[in-house]
């Protein structure tokens, strides 16, 4: 880890071995603010979250200056005005105080009844004096504009998703509440990123970025035991980057986004039957492993898009090894359970991003009934389309209970059907009532019986369940 073993403090939090060490060490590398009681109030938030009667809670640590309950406060990014209703510190409840300074760390009440105002990493500031207030304000009809130091402070850098999902509400009167709960979410997940997207099959929704498919699934939860909100999902997806013949590049989210090469097809003026090429994001693997498990975690490496660089010994029992993978093969393919799993949980890994290379991918997607299901499209390598598209619909076939009618699940890649598996009817004994008689009578209700799953197969429809678009494919 290159740090310095004379630096290392032993310590006991059980037994409370070391401890003024460690507070006489954080008090010499930690420096506290520099005559900052004396400056303008400005103080960085970290995390917010929402009261129906304070508005928005942020929780904040004060670099300069002063404030006190009743202060009109002003957020630099959100361009948002407030007033402070409460303030105070955490003792671990929220413990109201006479007034906050620089070096502390407490919350705000702030008024705000919209969540969306409220972003994580956001500066703010106080209009407390005559010569310091951020926002013009009117008079007895005279307009005066006041000066303020409106200088976002550093250290914070916003969380860059690389997962995106587009989630649709199942019920369309839920939108709002839906568009509710996420930017509740949001008040205490920066990371979290999302915005308005509608699609002809399922309405409105939301196109979301996460950091991973783990942050996705706590999201989806969320949504469901805390706001009560059934919900459809599309597969997750990496960014990838399109590069037209006269260098303009489309960022694509996900495979509903994908360009369809069997008709002219322009988004904002922009041809999409005039790609240079086509780029994703690559990234840097190491993984941490004993010894003992280097051969099965090697062995399931070795089926994916994945150039080994080196390999460092850490100890005789463990080993690090570092990778060049496209960042798609770890999300979509859920890498980190499957390295978990192989490893028995002793493994680790992480990873950096080197940037974009050039691929040759194609969207492949997927039919039931003969009804194209966007959420279940992906963006898979040229080389590997009929592989994946034949495993897909062979797990459709184990996963999805089969109806009263067959089912066929068909792969298509620019409109040609590459694989096809079908779910057999669910059988029923129609002549079981006979107990002799002619032929014919039970050769008519066998007809009666084929007419009527023809018909019910026209007008059938599947529902996909929403977990089902997280399954490893």
């Amino acid at each position: 880890l290159n740090i310095d073993e004379k630096e290392i403090i032993k310590i006991s939090a059980k037994y409370g071995t070391n401890v003024e060490q460690v507070l006489e060490a954080i008090i010499k590398k930690i420096p506290g603010p520099k005559n900052g009681q004396n400056q303008n109030f400005r103080a960085l938030v970290f995390d917010s979250k929402y009261d129906s009667y304070k508005g928005v809670v942020a929780y904040l640590r004060v670099f300069e200056g002063e404030v006190y309950p009743g202060d009109e406060i002003y957020l630099i990014r959100a361009k948002t005005n407030g007033v402070v209703k409460e303030l105070g510190y955490f003792e671990p409840k929220l413990s109201p105080q006479k007034k906050l300074k620089a070096g502390e760390i407490g919350y705000i009440a702030t008024g705000i009844k919209e969540p969306g105002k409220i972003m994580v990493g956001d500066t703010v500031v106080i209009s407390k004096t005559k010569n310091f207030i951020p926002f013009s304000c009117e008079k007895g009809g005279v307009k005066k504009l006041k000066t303020v130091n409106l200088n976002s402070l550093s250290g914070y850098e916003e969380p860059k998703p690389t997962v995106f999902l587009s989630i649709f509400p199942k019920d369309s009167n839920n939108f709002e509440s839906l568009k509710k709960a996420l930017e509740k979410l949001k008040l205490n997940d920066a990371s979290l990123f999302f915005k308005t997207e509608q699609k002809q099959n399922f309405g409105r929704g939301f196109q979301c970025g996460f950091l991973g498919l783990l942050h996705a699934e706590i999201v989806f939860e969320r949504l469901k035991r805390e706001f009560n909100i059934d919900l459809i999902l599309s597969t997750p997806s990496v960014i990838y980057k399109i590069i037209l013949k006269n260098e303009k590049e489309i960022l694509i989210y996900s495979a509903s986004n994908w360009p369809d090469s069997l008709k002219k097809s322009e988004q904002k003026g922009i041809n999409f039957l005039e790609i240079k090429k086509i780029q994703e994001l690559w990234i840097k693997l190491q993984i941490l492993t004993p010894i003992v498990y280097l051969g099965i975690i090697s062995k399931f490496i070795k089926t994916l898009e994945a150039k080994q660089i080196k390999s460092d010994w850490l100890s005789k029992e463990k080993i690090r090894i570092v990778y060049e993978i496209p960042l798609r093969e770890i999300i979509t393919k859920n890498f980190y359970d499957k390295l978990k799993g192989l490893s028995q949980g002793f493994a680790s890994m992480n990873y950096e991003t080197l940037g974009w290379r050039d691929a040759d991918l194609v969207k492949l997607d997927i039919l039931i009934l003969g009804e194209k299901q966007e959420m279940l499209s992906r963006i898979v390598p040229k080389n590997q389309v009929y592989q994946e598209g034949k495993k897909i619909v062979k797990n459709l076939k184990k996963i999805l209970p089969a109806q009263l009618f067959s089912v066929p699940l068909q792969a298509a890649v620019n409109g040609k059907i590459i694989a096809r598996e079908t779910i057999s009817a669910r059988g029923k004994d129609v002549i079981a009532p006979l107990y002799g008689g002619d032929y014919t009578r039970k050769k008519k209700l066998l007809e009666k019986q084929k007419r009527g799953k023809k018909r019910l197969k026209q007008k059938g429809k599947i529902n996909i369940p929403p977990e089902l678009f997280f399954r490893d494919f």
